[in-house]
């Protein structure tokens, strides 16, 4: 599906997340990546295969009662 030279990570890569943005909408939170991955503005992600990967949210600091 890539056709930049270096290619772009395939979708089973590691590094999957880094391939370069091929539709952006961010009227509506979310990206299509060269390699077929779809990834929010929340950071989860749909791959290629159907597979979800959650988004990585932090936990904010506690605060003091």
């Amino acid at each position: 599906m890539c056709t930049h030279r270096p290619a772009c990570p395939s979708a089973d890569s590691p590094h999957h997340h880094t391939a370069a943005i091929v539709s952006a909408h961010p009227e509506q939170g979310w990206s299509l990546l060269c390699n077929g991955t779809i990834v929010f503005d929340d950071t989860g992600e749909l791959l290629p295969d159907g597979s979800v990967v959650a988004p990585q949210r932090t936990l904010g600091h506690a605060l003091a009662a």
